[in-house]
């Protein structure tokens, strides 16, 4: 196992946010690094003439693959911790970018841009952190892991629009190298800074320091059904309850839509009569806006809930889609930026709670594990959706039923995460603070 660096351990109680803003500019570059396929897409397009669900299975393809190997990196996680895991999948991205100029079959890319790149983002991207920046904060979770999160949303608008200039003058192929030199950056830093959680630098969450009897500070309590919440839960437990499948369908529901309007998004408004600059900036607008909506939505479900949360989160994707909708009758400025804020300003936050539903809800020793099985039926709903989005194109000629669909799983990933209910299980810190009793429905 990979030992701490002793000087670290001298550093302040406050290391957690050190963790986050490596956090920060490890999601900046590896989202983007995944995120860039939808710029790729028309060019890919173009040079070979495939069919557009064809080449756009290569999402899906690499999220199936990811899918499968979540598991895998859970399993890691929970043994090497995110200074392996992490590093881990910059590698992947980086050789899958490389291979990806070589390509010439759509087997070909995907192999490389589907399963080299978007497994190696998994590993280095949400749900890898969802796997270990919980154990740092427990009063502000939500607002910590988006502010870890928001650095995608400024990865967004500095390197997308950066990443598109490359190819309208160099092309797609240089543009892939390009991208896999931004994500190299992510190697050293996590190697020398992150770490899983603050016990390995003889820290406590939130910064607490320890009293003389070496035991953490009293807290909010935060558990309301002390039968569940002191189950030492195993995979095994995990499957064999109705929340996990909430959860797991939950997920599946919300990334089918999330990573639907991703890949299909910029030659959809390409086509709708926007020009293709505007369209990558839109894009890189979702991102910027994300800033706020990762660190207002997590914030907001802490004090709140994390149900509500995820209810303003996938209401931002039915703003979205129903805007895309009615962009069918032409570009529109003010429809752009009801699709653009919708994503930013709602949608992205759920990226926040992504990983807060498991943690609250399974949360022990073997939680990295049981969230990687979770975490399958997001991983399958992004791989699922945005193939399913563009078959639906080739056999209507059109995106509308595709969006319509899209507008409806946002409403059903809503009612799965009621049903899952974390609250009922613990509080979120705001809540505890207004109804400290136990016994409280919470």
């Amino acid at each position: 196992m990979l030992k701490p660096v002793p000087v670290l351990q001298r550093l302040p109680v406050y290391y957690g946010w050190i963790v986050i803003a490596v956090a920060f500019v490890t999601m900046a570059i590896a989202v983007n690094a995944r995120t860039s396929f939808s710029l790729l897409f028309p060019e890919i397009l173009d040079e070979f003439g495939w069919q557009r669900g064809v080449t756009a299975a290569t999402f899906s393809i690499g999220f199936i693959a990811s899918g499968l190997f979540s598991p895998v990196i859970g399993a890691l996680m929970d043994r090497w911790g995110p200074r392996f895991v992490i590093p881990m999948g910059a590698v992947m991205v980086i050789g899958g970018l490389y291979t990806t100029t070589l390509v010439s079959s759509p087997i070909g890319l995907y192999l490389t841009l589907g399963v080299f790149v978007i497994t190696g983002s998994i590993a280095m991207s949400y749900m890898s952190h969802s796997m270990f920046l919980y154990h740092w904060f427990v009063r502000r979770r939500g607002m910590a892991v988006g502010l870890a999160f928001s650095g995608v949303g400024i990865g967004s608008i500095t390197l997308l629009p950066w990443f598109q200039r490359i190819i309208d003058t160099g092309g797609w192929r240089q543009a892939c190298l390009i991208i896999s030199l931004t994500v190299a950056i992510i190697i050293p830093l996590n190697i020398l800074l992150q770490r899983k959680r603050p016990e390995d630098l003889g820290l406590l969450p939130d910064g607490e320091k320890q009293a003389a009897s070496g035991e953490q500070k009293p807290s909010l309590d935060l558990v309301v059904d002390r039968a569940w919440a002191e189950t030492d839960w195993t995979l095994g437990l995990a499957v064999r309850t109705g929340r996990f499948w909430w959860i797991f369908w939950g997920y599946f529901f919300g990334l089918f839509a999330w990573y639907s309007v991703l890949v299909h998004q910029t030659i959809y408004l390409v086509e709708t009569g926007f020009d293709s600059q505007l369209a990558a900036t839109a894009l890189g607008f979702v991102g910027l806006l994300a800033v706020a909506g990762q660190i207002g939505v997590g914030a907001f479900s802490d004090r709140v809930g994390r149900e509500w949360g995820w209810t303003a989160a996938l209401t931002g994707f039915v703003i979205c889609y129903a805007g895309l909708i009615l962009l069918a009758q032409g570009p529109s400025l003010p429809l752009l930026a009801l699709v653009v804020g919708g994503q930013g300003l709602l949608g992205q936050g759920l990226s926040s709670l992504y990983g807060a539903f498991s943690a609250e809800v399974f949360s022990g020793r073997r939680f990295a594990t049981i969230f990687a099985w979770a975490g399958l039926g997001g991983n399958v709903g992004a791989g699922v959706g945005p193939w399913v989005t563009g078959y639906i194109f080739d056999v209507t000629g059109s995106y509308l039923w595709a969006f319509w669909l899209c507008l409806g799983v946002s409403l059903v990933s809503i009612f799965c995460m009621w049903m899952a209910s974390p609250g009922k299980v613990r509080r979120v810190a705001g809540r505890a603070a207004r109804a400290p009793n136990p016994a409280d429905s919470g």
